[in-house]
């Protein structure tokens, strides 16, 4: 390895770009700033220093129509993703979750320029679906950093390393300020306070914006003082602000950016939210949560045609208790009077949201391990230049 590695940074997606920028600043610290880096990434790579080679608002994808329908775009940037890779030759490329968009970059660098070692940081969720996947992912990457503990089995059986470092995700949000955040919000109410989370791919929005927000109608009838909350993901801000200013329903929410999620978070009874990483991040701040997830149809077809699905929860925390911690509220079932009925059995039961606060703050403990899992991330890609 040169005394001045030089990393290359790849994340298509929110939660990636999180995970991208918090590796880089553990390189730094761990080569005392002898590193370099570029990459391709969003507003949080950004704020390290890492100028995107491309737009990355269009890459979140999920499901096969709506990666059918994305496909010229997809080519594109993946074609300019690469070009820029070997433009910069660097010593490494780290790939950032974001399956089907990484292992195609990963494959056009290996065929380009096989002396560039290739890294996946966090891999599919072979365990959950499409098992095949591991044995893809070895024929194309040098290492794998998982973020799961139980992952390691279906990957190293097709000869792939893998380091398990732990979930960065449960470090990341620290403890807000309810209090504060009442107050600054004028929320001086002794309603129920209900946060309400509709994903971060326009995707999910386009899926979920009706029955959460026929949920919040029932849900507002029944609790005339319910206070509704609803911090935005960076990628679908501008999307979302249209919506809720053209729905009644949501007169008097309060509306944040990510820059308050923490403290909103800590302000909340009940959280209503989308499936994916937010809910593993409202389970570490202990808020008793409802999800729900929407594929297009022909995806969800074919899944269930196929069998997809090999796991009994879509939900991280949940598959790690074992357990339905966060009730899950998918597809058909996925209607707003369903999803109002279980967000209301939360908000009637006050011993049960504090039982349940305290087993999902167990459970988070436990996939969170000791921490540092950005730092042992870096120490795994400092120890593949190495070799």
């Amino acid at each position: 390895m040169s005394r001045h590695p030089f990393i290359y940074v790849v994340a298509a997606e929110r939660s990636g770009d999180h995970l991208g920028a918090a590796l880089i600043r553990s390189l730094r610290d761990r080569t005392n700033g002898a590193v370099r880096f570029a990459g391709i990434g969003g507003r949080a790579m950004a704020e390290e220093g890492i100028h995107s080679a491309i737009d990355i608002a269009n890459l979140a994808i999920f499901g096969w129509i709506d990666g059918l329908l994305a496909y010229r775009r997809v080519k594109a940037a993946v074609a300019a993703s690469v070009a820029d890779i070997l433009a910069h030759k660097p010593d490494a490329v780290v790939l950032v979750d974001s399956w089907g968009y990484t292992l195609r970059v990963a494959r056009g660098v290996r065929a380009a320029d096989s002396s560039i070692r290739l890294i996946k940081y966090v891999g599919p969720q072979v365990f959950a679906t499409r098992p095949g996947r591991a044995a893809t992912l070895a024929a194309t990457v040098d290492r794998l950093l998982t973020i799961l503990n139980f992952d390691a089995p279906f990957y190293e059986a097709h000869g792939l390393p893998v380091t398990f470092v732990g979930n960065p995700t449960l470090e990341r949000l620290q403890p807000g300020d309810g209090v504060g955040f009442r107050e600054r919000h004028g929320m001086t109410g002794r309603g129920p306070v209900l946060v309400l989370l509709f994903g971060s791919r326009n995707s999910e929005v386009r899926r979920l914006f009706g029955p959460f927000s026929c949920a919040v109608a029932r849900l507002r009838k029944r609790y005339r003082d319910l206070q509704v909350v609803i911090p935005l993901a960076d990628p679908v801000e501008a999307d979302v602000k249209a919506r809720l200013a053209a729905d009644g329903r949501y007169a008097g929410a309060v509306v944040v950016d990510e820059t308050e999620k923490a403290d909103a978070f800590a302000a909340a009874d009940v959280s209503l939210a989308c499936s994916g990483t937010v809910v593993t991040e409202l389970a570490t701040a202990g808020v008793p949560t409802v999800t729900s997830y929407k594929l297009g149809w022909i995806t969800w077809g074919l899944a269930r045609a196929f069998n997809l699905m090999k796991s009994k929860y879509i939900s991280l925390v949940n598959i790690a208790a074992d357990e339905e911690l966060v009730p899950e509220i998918i597809q058909l079932s996925a209607t707003g009077k369903r999803l109002a009925d279980r967000v209301a059995g939360l908000i009637d039961n006050p011993e049960r949201r504090v039982a349940l606060s305290a087993r999902l703050t167990e459970t988070t403990a436990r996939m969170r391990g000791n921490g540092r899992a950005s730092d042992r991330a870096a120490d795994a890609v400092l120890d593949t230049l190495a070799q």
